[in-house]
C-alpha cells in the first residue's frame, strides 16, 4: 500500500463541477499512478474534457479534492458539508429535528470554511509551478500562429526561467528531430498539416519536461490519414513510461497502449477495467450499448 502511494501521481477525491444550475461531474474518484495510461471514454457530453481539463485547473472544478505528487493542487469540500447543516435545519418541526447537531453542523461548517480559504492561499502560489509539469494537449492544437515552430516550442522553458533560450533551443531541435520535424523548425504553422501540427502541440509540452501528459481528443480534429502518426508518436511515449491521460475515440489505441480504460457517463465513471476485461467483458449496460455502436 505505501508503495502504491509513494507512486500515485494525480489523485481525484468527490470531485464535482457545475456550469450555473447544470451538474456536469457528479463526484469522480480515480487514483493514476506513475507510467499509467489512462484512456477515458465514452459518449459525447459525459463530462470527459471537463474532467481532464479539472486535473490542472484550467477549468476550476467546484467542490473536490485533487493532488499532484502528494501536494494538494485543489480542495473545496464545503459544499456538501453546507447541504448536510442545511439537511439538518430541514427537520425542523419534526420529531427528528436536533438543535444541538444542527449548531454543531454550523460551527464545523464555518471552520472548515476558514481552513479552505488558508489552503486555497498556499494552493495559488504553488499553482503555477504544478501545472508547469502537467502537459496538455488540446484537440485543436493551440500553437501561436504568428511564431515560428521552434519559438513555438521554446517560449515557455525560456519565459518561466527553466532553461536558456540556447539550453531550451537544443532541447526542442532533440524533440524535433525525434518526430522527424526538424526540418520544420523555423516554418510558421500554417504551412503544417494537422498531423504534424498536434505532433509539434505534443512536442511543446515535453519541451516542459511533465511529470505527466494530459491529451484531450488529440486526434478528433484530424484527417484520417493524419491519425496513425499522432498516435504513434503518443504510443512512443507510452512506451517509453510517461504517465498519460487520455481522453480518446480511438478504441484501438485504448486496447493497445492503455494499461486501464475508464468509461465516463453522466458526469461519473461508471467501470474501469484493463483494456482486455473492459472490452471483452464489460459489466455496465450503457457500456455494453456504447461499445456495441463504437466497434461496428
Amino acid at each position: 500500500m505505501e508503495q502504491q502511494e509513494k507512486n500515485t501521481v494525480l489523485s481525484v477525491k468527490n470531485l464535482h463541477k457545475y456550469f450555473g444550475k447544470l451538474e456536469v461531474l457528479k463526484g469522480v474518484d480515480i487514483d493514476i499512478h506513475k507510467g499509467d495510461v489512462v484512456a477515458v471514454i465514452g459518449p459525447s457530453g459525459c463530462g470527459k474534457s471537463t474532467f481532464l481539463r479539472c486535473l490542472n485547473r484550467l477549468e476550476e472544478p467546484t467542490s473536490g479534492r485533487i493532488e499532484f505528487n502528494g501536494e494538494t493542487v485543489f480542495k473545496k469540500e464545503r459544499r456538501e458539508w453546507k447541504a448536510a447543516w442545511k439537511a439538518l435545519q430541514a427537520k425542523k418541526g419534526t420529531d427528528e429535528y436536533d438543535q444541538t447537531a444542527v449548531n454543531e453542523a454550523k460551527l464545523a461548517y464555518q471552520e472548515l470554511r476558514k481552513k479552505e480559504k488558508a489552503t486555497e492561499k498556499s494552493i495559488q502560489k504553488n499553482l503555477d509551478k504544478h501545472r508547469q509539469k502537467i502537459g496538455m494537449v488540446f484537440q485543436q492544437f493551440n500553437l501561436f500562429p504568428h511564431l515560428t515552430i521552434l519559438q513555438n516550442i521554446t517560449l515557455a522553458p525560456v519565459k518561466l526561467k527553466l532553461k536558456s533560450k540556447e539550453e531550451a533551443e537544443q532541447t526542442a531541435m532533440d524533440l524535433l528531430k525525434r518526430i522527424g520535424l526538424e526540418d520544420k523548425a523555423n516554418v510558421y504553422p500554417s504551412t503544417l498539416s494537422g498531423g504534424q501540427k498536434q505532433r509539434i502541440a505534443i512536442v511543446r509540452a515535453l519541451a516542459m519536461s511533465p511529470d505527466v501528459m494530459l491529451f484531450d481528443e488529440p486526434t478528433s480534429a484530424l484527417d484520417p490519414e493524419m491519425v496513425g502518426e499522432v498516435l504513434k508518436v503518443m504510443t512512443e511515449l507510452a512506451n517509453e513510461g510517461m504517465t498519460m491521460v487520455v481522453v480518446t475515440h480511438e478504441m484501438g489505441f485504448a486496447k493497445e497502449v492503455a494499461n486501464r480504460v475508464i468509461f465516463m457517463n453522466e458526469g461519473v465513471i461508471k467501470e474501469e477495467n484493463t483494456p482486455k476485461e473492459f472490452f471483452e467483458n464489460p459489466q455496465d449496460e450503457r457500456l455494453k450499448d456504447f461499445l456495441s455502436k463504437v466497434l461496428m
